[in-house]
């Protein structure tokens, strides 16, 4: 999908304004001959009949200059905003469907950037394109065949003027088009440093890093500031040197013209409509020279627009996707599975290869980096496995539809994620339909139901933008209530329980318990306290597992597992 194809819907509004700015162009150039003949016909020979019937004609086609130019301003306001609209519409709908590799290979910041700035200078071009790009020519084409059937042979000054002229526009876009390419690379990078600073601000302030940051800032906006203003010096040489040739033309004009003038061999009113021909001419050059600074920021904005669109998902629905077995429900095994992210050299899971039946717990543990969240992403297919397979109900999962495999999923994942909204906004984002019985009933399980009773509006409370008006217990509770009122056949916990206190977290695994008892329930943690009564626990090592077995088996067999236990447990509890 190219950014050209979002026009294409506005071609009969684009011929209308194509329309009225041929009026437009039509107005200006036939004004300066009416002002010419009263100068010539009405002033000269005192003929006020004439010089009131000429100048109410040309103040109707004033009128109906303006009309054209409005209208034509207004439409081309309303195709530009369209596209812009259609654009980012389309971007959204097209990056939220993107799996994950896609967010890791393009990055979230810059997404944003290219769905936010990029689309509006693609808004900002199209409506100078629409405005200047089809009247700057028709002026400037109009108004040299106008100037050379006014006087030929004062056409020959425009023709010494215009290669000069020309020149340094050629010479102005050339060191100017590259600082404008590159202005928009740094504006990413603003961007990119201001959104990482509002994001980590908890932490910037934990490490005393407001300076540093501050220091980042400036830097990335001085730059900014700095390659603009190059940008822009170079373009305000511009302005005042077509001024410059636009006046000097006009006193050659007028030198030249008084001699012809004395031997009665040019009117006054030729003469004056000749000049404003030329300015015409001069000034329509000026509009396409502004639009031409304008094309180098759009091509690279679509460019990278038209990046996104080129990107397609890797993860994708099969041709005649299978639904599970209807007579079990939530069986999952794993077949030799091995992972590796894009570009990455080595497998971050490795040959795993288990099962996990319903009415099961089966937990994963292992040291920091060792695979275990990649594991769990590869259950919903955020990412597909490279070797291997898993299945669900006996039904690879590669050929199961993603949204009939996410149906039967509830994950709590490892970052937990609270939107903007109600609490009950938040919950239903488990079960669009959810009662208000379910609702209560999964925050009582997932021990929410206590803090949010203490809450003034209690369920109706508001929660601020990522939830920073509730402590990480809080957050993480209620993320765990959204998975239950889902009830899945499987349940995946992502680290789920770490932000909880040990009386709260035995409460929401007892809980838990029996709420689960007919799914199956995978839970990654950290602390063996939330594992511990786990049906199998599984010992992750480098992407591999390296024990499997009950909590009193591994003590005895598994020195990964010993030393974790004896890290955390009292001797006691480990005997």
């Amino acid at each position: 999908m190219q950014v050209k194809d979002f026009i294409k819907p506005f071609w009969v509004t684009i011929i209308f304004i194509v329309t009225l700015t041929f009026g437009q162009v039509i107005a200006d150039l036939v004004l300066p001959n009416y002002m010419a003949d009263i100068v010539d016909k009405g002033i000269a020979k005192g003929d006020i009949s004439f010089i009131f019937h000429s100048g109410l004609m040309m103040l109707i086609i004033a009128l109906g200059g303006i009309i054209c130019a409005v209208s034509a301003g207004y439409l081309a306001s309303r195709t530009a905003l369209g596209v812009s609209r259609n654009l980012r519409q389309a971007l959204f709908k097209h990056i939220s469907e993107f799996s994950l590799p896609e967010f890791d290979r393009i990055g979230t910041s810059s997404l944003i950037t290219r769905t936010t700035n990029d689309v509006q200078q693609i808004q900002q071009t199209t409506f100078l394109f629409l405005r200047m790009m089809m009247r700057a020519p028709l002026m400037c084409i109009g108004g040299i065949m106008m100037a050379v059937r006014k006087d030929g042979d004062l056409s020959l000054l425009l023709l010494a003027f215009l290669p000069v002229v020309v020149g340094l526009v050629f010479l102005i876009m050339k060191k100017a088009i590259p600082l404008f390419r590159a202005v928009q690379r740094k504006i990413d990078r603003l961007n990119l440093v201001l959104r990482e600073t509002l994001v980590g601000i908890r932490v910037i302030r934990a490490f005393s890093r407001i300076g540093f940051e501050k220091k980042r800032f400036a830097e990335a906006n001085d730059d900014l500031t700095d390659t603009s203003i190059q940008a822009n010096r170079i373009m305000a040489i511009l302005n005042p040197s077509m001024n410059f040739f636009m006046n000097l033309l006009t006193i050659v004009i007028v030198y030249v013209a008084s001699f012809r003038i004395q031997k009665n061999d040019l009117m006054i009113g030729d003469m004056m409509a000749f000049i404003q021909y030329a300015m015409q001419i001069f000034m329509s050059m000026m509009m396409i020279t502004m639009l031409f600074v304008m094309l180098p920021r759009a091509f690279a904005s679509a460019e990278r627009i038209r990046e996104v669109f080129h990107l397609r998902e890797h993860i994708k629905d099969p041709v005649s996707p299978v639904k599970p077995n209807p007579d079990q429900k939530g069986s999952l095994r794993f077949n030799q599975v091995s992972f590796r992210f894009e570009h990455a050299e080595n497998c971050v899971v490795h040959k795993v290869s288990f099962s996990a039946n319903p009415g099961e717990t089966v937990a994963i543990i292992g040291g920091t980096g060792s695979g275990k969240t990649s594991l769990l992403n590869l259950i919903p297919r955020y990412y597909d496995v490279e070797e291997g397979s898993i299945e669900i109900d006996g039904v690879d999962i590669r050929r199961m539809k993603q949204s009939d495999l996410r149906d039967i999923i509830g994950l709590v994942p490892q970052k937990t994620t609270i939107f903007s909204g109600t609490i009950n906004e938040n919950i239903r984002i488990g079960k669009q339909d959810a009662t208000e019985e379910e609702i209560i009933h999964a925050c009582r399980i997932a021990q929410a139901d206590e803090f949010i009773q203490h809450l003034q509006d209690k369920y109706e409370t508001d929660i601020a933008q990522g939830g920073s008006n509730l402590s990480g217990g809080q957050k993480q509770r209620l993320a765990i209530a959204r998975a239950i009122v889902r009830k899945p056949q499987i349940y995946l916990f992502d680290d789920s329980f770490s932000a909880l206190d040990f009386k709260t977290d035995a409460k929401v695994r007892e809980a838990l318990g029996q709420e689960t008892k007919d799914a199956t329930v995978i839970i990654v943690a950290q602390r063996i306290s939330s594992i511990i009564h786990a049906d199998k626990i599984l010992v992750m090592d480098n992407g591999s597992i390296v024990g499997e077995g009950t909590h009193q088996e591994l003590l005895k067999t598994n020195e990964i597992y010993k030393e974790i236990a004896a890290s955390q447990l009292s001797e006691e509890e480990l005997s």
